[in-house]
């Protein structure tokens, strides 16, 4: 229904788009992360952890555009429902690795299915040839950005 209406707008701007999409997107996912009595940034962090080695805690902030704070918060969560547990970093002596719990990696195949459900759903219902542009605009989009081309800021 949201994207319905993206469409009707006569002077639909790309941000407007990318914004509701995702909150529709978002929206979803913590729909069905309920069912687990879980959410969307639990599953998301579930499938950024690696499931044999373990995932250094310094590690998924930036793997995951995540802010340090948001993601403590994350994982202090995931520890109490028995997602994760850490350890010691064998290579650091100052480090932590975070591991999935048996829970953790039952709860992390629930995430991969349903992204992968959802992945397929569109793949099923959208042509190869138009994934591909929507691909390839996101990535000039992330380009853009990460090039500062769209605001520059001259040092005088």
């Amino acid at each position: 229904m949201v994207i319905i209406a993206i469409y009707r707008m006569k002077e639909i701007t790309v941000d407007y788009a990318l914004r509701t999409t995702w909150q529709a997107v978002s929206k979803m996912y913590n729909e069905e992360a309920k069912h687990f009595k879980s959410t969307m940034a639990i599953g998301f962090t579930l499938l950024s952890i690696d499931p044999k080695t373990g995932t250094p805690s310094t590690a998924l902030g930036p793997k995951m555009g995540m802010e340090a704070t948001s993601l403590s918060r994350i994982l202090k969560r995931m520890e109490e429902k028995g997602f994760i547990e850490r350890r010691p970093n064998p290579n650091d002596g100052r480090g932590v690795l975070i591991h999935l719990t048996d829970l953790g990696l039952d709860r992390r195949n629930l995430s991969k299915e349903a992204v992968l459900k959802f992945n397929n759903t569109l793949k099923d219902n959208i042509s190869e040839e138009k994934l591909n542009h929507f691909f390839e605009v996101t990535e000039s989009i992330n380009k853009m950005i990460s090039e500062k081309k769209i605001y520059k800021r001259h040092n005088n």
